[in-house]
């Protein structure tokens, strides 16, 4: 009798043992993130050169592979890094020229000054004093004012990305020579570590293949976006085009941040039937893209959940900034696997959850085959007698 009790009993232990656990492990999450968010000035460019190096880092496998000095691996991941900023840069320069250009076309004598003094009309109409009359060049000014307050704010802030981009160019290099060691790990430690490196490595093919998938996807939808906006009559085609496919890379609501600003221009220069315009083609192409047939992609790429996804971008970008929302599903990954890395059953169960597919107990592990053939099999480790159930031979 006294047995059985202490069985009995050791179920609530191991519960409260696991519910700790949970509290110990929030808690040094809670105090890690505090850090983060206070240190996100310099995590912020280590996370952008992190990942970058990763998406690089094939090249020199490929290289070390082939017989080349490792050297020549590392030469490889700076080249290729960057190029993938100065092609961000590229797209930057192109983003500003055609603001530049919409400025001087919203300025006073400008081609669209109408749509400035009807646009500042609206704000004034919403926000100003009843009776208060913003109609001529006095709203057209009041408009661009208000743009160029915008950009002299904006100005404020280069010097801040200027270090940010500094900082990501010197992480880079440092990065893609540790990366050229660390692809040795496997020969140094053979088994003993062989299921972190694998890990490791899991990992960053999931960021590369997320990665590539949002590429593919955001260039059909810039591209798509920006000649039907240029066919609508819209300004700045260009520009949209660009915000369409740096959003895109925002998971779930990227393309609603890259509906705005478009779709306010179109109602300020051709009214209610243009703004309908834009906004048909945004939700004909962005919307069945990026909100059904994208994700799919993405949650099959990376395993995870549509709803961590979407989360986990209001996160990050409250932890580090706007950058989160560009990195919240790779960061997302490698907290999940620093947090989730385990083989027992409630952490292989929480990794189910959060999206991973392939997190399967290995108790109740189903070998692969048709899936008839896995019913069946499955079908065996159930105790059917003990609920009265009579199974069929097979």
């Amino acid at each position: 009798m006294e047995e059985s009790a202490e069985q009995r009993s050791r179920p609530h232990g191991r519960t409260r043992a696991a519910g700790t656990r949970v509290l110990v492990v929030l808690a040094c999450a809670a105090i890690t993130l505090a850090g983060v968010f206070l240190l996100r000035d310099v995590i912020a460019p280590l996370a952008v050169a992190l990942v970058i190096v990763v998406i690089c880092s094939p090249a020199s496998t490929a290289l070390a592979r082939r017989g080349w000095p490792r050297s020549i691996g590392v030469a490889a991941i700076v080249v290729l890094a960057y190029s993938v900023l100065l092609s961000m840069g590229a797209l930057v320069w192109i983003a500003g020229v055609q603001f530049t250009r919409l400025l001087r076309d919203l300025s006073p004598g400008g081609d669209l000054a109408h749509a400035a003094g009807q646009l500042d009309g609206w704000v004034s109409g919403a926000l100003g004093p009843p009776g208060a009359d913003a109609s001529g060049a006095g709203a057209s000014g009041a408009a661009v004012s208000g743009l160029l307050r915008l950009v002299a704010g904006a100005s404020s802030a280069a010097v801040g990305i200027a270090v940010a981009l500094f900082l990501v160019c010197a992480y880079v290099v440092v990065m893609a020579v540790d990366a050229g060691r660390y692809q040795r790990a496997s020969i140094v430690f053979g088994a003993g570590r062989a299921e972190t490196i694998a890990r490791i490595a899991r990992l960053n093919s999931d960021i590369r293949r997320y990665y590539v998938v949002n590429t593919v996807f955001g260039a059909i939808v810039a591209t798509i976006d920006g000649l039907a906006l240029w066919w609508l009559g819209v300004p700045a085609p260009l520009l949209w085009a660009v915000l369409a496919f740096v959003t895109n890379f925002i998971p779930n609501i990227g393309f609603v941040i890259g509906l705005i600003p478009p779709a306010i221009l179109a109602l300020a220069v051709g009214g209610w039937p243009l703004l309908l315009g834009v906004v048909a083609v945004y939700c004909l192409v962005n919307v069945v893209l990026q909100v059904f047939v994208q994700p799919k992609f993405v949650s099959d790429a990376v395993g995870l959940s549509l709803t961590l996804s979407f989360f986990a971008v209001v996160f990050w970008t409250v932890i580090i900034g706007p950058v989160g929302a560009l990195l919240a599903v790779p960061l997302t990954l490698l907290a999940r696997d620093l947090l989730l890395g385990g083989r027992d059953d409630d952490t292989v169960w929480l990794r189910w959850v959060s999206g991973d597919r392939g997190a399967i107990p290995s108790s109740h592990e189903i070998a692969r085959g048709s899936p008839r053939e896995n019913i069946r099999r499955a079908g065996r480790r159930i105790p059917w007698n003990q609920h009265g159930i009579r199974r069929r031979p097979s």
